[in-house]
C-alpha cells in the first residue's frame, strides 16, 4: 500500500492509498483507495507564563465523502495541488483506522 497525503485545490488534505490512472501513457487522474480527510489543530494550553509551543498537533481522520459506500474514488489531476509522503506516525494512524498494514 502506498499511502500519500494529497492536497486538493479545495484546500482539503486527504490521506489515501493513491494510484495513478494512466490513459495513453499520460496520467489523467488518481484513484483514491479509502480516502480520509485529515484535520489538525494545535492544542491551546494557557498558563500564567505563556502559551505552550512544543509543536504538537491534534490530528483527526474522517472518511472524505461521508455519504458513499465506495472505497475507491477517481480524482482528476487538475484538482490535485501536490502529493507528499506523510509522517510515519500519521501513516500508522491511517492504517489503524482503515485496517490495512503499513510499509515501514
Amino acid at each position: 500500500m502506498s499511502i500519500k497525503l494529497v492536497i486538493l485545490k479545495s484546500g482539503e488534505t486527504i490521506i489515501t492509498d493513491a494510484k495513478e490512472l494512466i490513459v495513453e501513457d499520460k496520467v489523467c487522474g488518481y484513484l483514491f483507495n479509502k480516502p480520509h480527510k485529515v484535520e489538525y489543530r494545535k492544542p491551546i494550553l494557557l498558563s500564567e507564563e505563556k502559551e505552550s509551543s512544543d509543536g504538537e498537533v491534534q490530528i483527526s481522520l474522517s472518511p472524505w465523502i461521508l455519504l458513499t459506500a465506495d472505497d475507491k474514488i477517481p480524482v482528476p489531476t487538475d484538482w490535485i495541488v501536490t502529493i507528499v509522503d506523510p509522517l510515519q506516525s500519521v501513516k500508522e494512524m491511517y492504517s489503524e483506522k482503515v485496517g490495512e498494514e503499513v510499509d515501514v
